[in-house]
């Protein structure tokens, strides 16, 4: 008897014109959307080598200057001008410079994460448009330099893992302790090149903003995407930021998945990643009094609205501790209209936060916000591998919006949910 498909088996079929794929099959394929960012210029410099004049289909290209911004050095000026050449000299259309936010938050703001969609990234954190029904992966800068060429890439089927989130979160525990459990037991590695589909009641219930810190951290367990259904909520996302149509793609009822894993989120705990993987996570309790020197709320992972509303419910009214810098970023132009508007930039400054532009800031640890020899910073950030913030002798731990401003309040690692 056939079996059902995956979505990911499904629209890789679809996208390579096949009838059917299994999982570990190499299909070629060509992409709905190409991303970049900051590092289009040096894929503009590989391309170059290849010989082409002009990029096969500029319309599919989406870039960003998101990761320095404004530059912080001659170095990054240099690099953001030859991406604004690049860009005129190619006509590209979609363009973002420096004033709207990061990729991964902005993509989907300006109606490019269409369920259905074959989307492709230089970057790895592109697996975030899966929370909107996309299959949305990372490449490298030479697979995108050949794809602006020929249009074309392959990719191997991905398996697919399961997984069901049940239960009710509790008060102040929020997507990012979900996503840093399950990627503390399963491992850096433990969904390697696998699909990852999360789904069941938990997921029903998130908002599209927590949707994307699952789909966003996915890649810190080595899936190649993370997927979610387009439900009603991501329909009401996208409907006054895109005219095009969409077809979903959903996983087929009978569908064979190579693992099942469930859990139950009604008693979970704040979560903390420690130094220096993403994967050696602990409970909250057993790192509690940490010193911290430096606290960040925002990049990609939780830079939203609803994290500014999270910190702000903490500090409005407070002050943070003596010796701490906290530093915000909101993950968008947009998320910072909003911000004001609801009047949280205010209520986070003064409790003596200090408000950034949008764009990736310390995470990627070259500029605003680096660390000193030996300092602590709890982030809200993806990743805090050694040397992440730009210091090889200072640590980062990773936890939710509500955890990092408790935490900024008292100097130390502290439970959200006792403040």
């Amino acid at each position: 008897m056939k079996m059902g498909k995956t979505f990911a088996e499904k629209i890789l079929a679809k996208k390579a014109g096949v009838k059917d794929v299994v999982p570990g099959q190499i299909v070629t394929v060509s992409p709905d959307v190409i991303m970049s960012h900051d590092n289009t210029a040096p894929i503009a410099k590989t391309f170059k080598k290849i010989g082409l004049p002009k990029v096969v289909k500029p319309e599919k290209l989406v870039i960003f200057l998101d990761h320095c911004v404004p530059a912080a050095g001659e170095q990054y000026a240099q690099n953001h001008k030859e991406v604004r050449e690049f860009v005129a000299a190619q006509g590209v259309k979609h363009f973002y410079d420096v004033e709207v936010g990061i990729c991964h938050q902005a993509l989907p703001e300006k109606g490019h994460a269409l369920p259905g969609r074959l989307i492709l990234g230089s970057d790895s954190h592109t697996t975030t448009y899966g929370a909107f029904g996309a299959f949305a992966a990372g490449i490298g800068r030479s697979e995108a330099a050949a794809l602006w060429a020929t249009d074309k890439i392959w990719l191997r089927v991905p398996y697919t893992l399961k997984v069901i989130i049940k239960g009710k979160l509790p008060g102040r525990v929020s997507a990012k302790d979900v996503i840093l459990k399950i990627i503390g037991d399963l491992g850096a590695d433990g969904a390697l090149y696998r699909a990852v589909e999360f789904t069941g009641p938990a997921i029903e219930a998130m908002s599209v903003a927590s949707r994307m810190v699952l789909t966003n951290m996915a890649a810190e367990m080595g899936a190649k995407i993370g997927y979610m259904y387009p439900d009603g909520k991501v329909k009401e996302f996208l409907r006054n930021r895109t005219r095009e149509p969409y077809e979903e793609v959903w996983s087929d009822p009978d569908a064979s998945y190579e693992k099942t894993l469930e859990y139950d989120v009604t008693d979970l705990e704040p979560q903390v990643a420690c130094p220096h993987t993403v994967d050696n996570v602990k409970p909250l309790r057993e790192v509690a009094g940490t010193k911290i020197n430096q606290a960040l709320i925002g990049t990609c992972t939780n830079g939203r609205i609803e994290d500014l509303e999270a910190a702000a419910t903490i500090l409005e009214g407070k002050t943070i501790a003596r010796g701490v810098r906290l530093l915000i970023f909101p993950a968008s132009q947009e998320v910072i209209w909003e911000a004001m508007k609801k009047g949280l930039l205010e209520k986070l400054s003064r409790a003596g936060g200090v408000v950034m532009n949008a764009g990736c800031g310390p995470c990627l640890g070259a500029h605003e916000g680096i660390l000193a020899k030996g300092e602590i910073c709890l982030s809200t950030s993806n990743r805090n591998f050694q040397g992440r913030m730009g210091n090889p002798e200072a640590s980062v731990y990773l936890a939710s919006p509500a955890t990092v401003a408790a935490s900024a309040l008292k100097g130390e690692i502290a439970d959200p949910r006792t403040v």
